[in-house]
């Protein structure tokens, strides 16, 4: 979730490197697929619903096989729950169709976010429906809930929305703020251990070099989120990796409707190819790690979408399809008949 975008200051994610290490950035940004053949990729927070149906299909040709679709902050508030209703609703239907007419599996997580739990009166209302959309298929988790502006009404509704995630069993995804983040991630990490859930059901998201440690010290799993200016850039991923190692990290991409890349993950991964690190670590944090983590939710089957999924575009949801005027649906089924 990228809601400052002007504080670059606060929150540095270019990479002072090399004249060399720019030019490899520069070579990845241009043929990153020479790099990741045969790869598969999870992509464990990505918010589709801000992206066009062009990325899905270039996720697809990139070895994405499966995302997670965080509820979150749509960039201007909503008014009234009805709004949240049909947005967690779309998230189980209609996202969830137009993943699969690419071959992708989509799940989602569900939650109040941190920026709207400042709106106590319609935060109620939100919190009353949340069980009703949690124990939908799919849905992986409560998330991504924690601390914007580190407000009592952000701790008030992250406090009940762990406690419904306990009740629940579900893993958690936790936003850390952009500012003061250190101080955040604690004070979520802290208050998560409060409340009696254990650290491997939660998954600290978007962090940096100052809490990267802290996070793994105490058992949590730790997300990266590959982000221009806001977040990280993915010479600085590459470099915690060595440093840290893969157990319980995970990269994410967070795409959106900021200036972002759903192609973060697999870009990650050739850069992290051509620095050295093995095929076995970057397997773990752009794919294995985040399906360890979220499969503890009872709702993932590797075996759903290891080996793809079957498309067939003539498909409808609702009445609805991807495909508009004129378009030839894509199917793939074993017909004789090539067309």
């Amino acid at each position: 979730m990228c809601q400052n975008p002007n504080e670059h200051k606060l929150n540095p994610s270019h990479f002072e490197g090399s004249t060399e290490e720019k030019q490899t950035a520069q070579e990845v940004e241009g043929g990153f697929a020479a790099y990741t053949q045969g790869m598969k990729f999870f992509d464990p927070h990505v918010h589709m619903t801000s992206r066009t149906t062009d990325d899905y299909q270039a996720l697809a040709d990139a070895g994405v096989v499966a995302i997670i679709e965080p509820a979150f902050w749509l960039g201007q508030p909503r008014t009234g729950l009805a709004s949240f209703k049909d947005y967690f609703a779309s998230l189980v239907g209609w996202e969830r169709f137009r993943s699969s007419q690419f071959g992708i599996k989509h799940y989602c997580t569900i939650g109040l976010n941190s920026r709207e739990a400042n709106n106590e009166a319609l935060a109620e209302e939100v919190m009353e429906i949340l069980p009703l959309f949690l124990q939908k298929e799919g849905v992986v988790g409560v998330g991504e809930i924690g601390f914007d502006d580190q407000t009592a009404a952000e701790e008030k509704y992250y406090r009940a929305q762990l406690e419904l995630a306990k009740e629940m069993g579900l893993p958690v995804q936790v936003h850390t703020p952009h500012r003061d983040k250190k101080k955040g991630t604690e004070r979520s990490m802290a208050i998560a251990l409060e409340h009696g859930l254990a650290p491997h059901m939660v998954v600290i998201d978007h962090n940096n070099e100052e809490t990267v440690k802290s996070v793994l010290d105490q058992g949590f799993y730790a997300a990266f989120t590959i982000y221009p200016f806001t977040k990280m850039g993915n010479e600085r991923m590459v470099e915690i990796v060595k440093q840290y190692g893969s157990e319980r990290i995970m990269v994410n991409s967070a795409a959106d409707w900021g200036i972002s890349d759903p192609l973060a993950i697999p870009k990650t991964a050739a850069l992290m190819k051509i620095k050295g690190i093995s095929d076995a670590d970057i397997q773990k944090v752009t794919y294995q790690n985040a399906l360890d983590s979220f499969a503890q939710s009872g709702q993932i089957n590797e075996k759903d979408f290891i080996d793809g999924l079957e498309i067939d575009q003539s498909l409808k949801f609702n009445g609805n399809t991807v495909l508009r005027g004129g378009q030839a649906p894509r199917i793939d089924k074993n017909s004789i008949f090539i067309r």
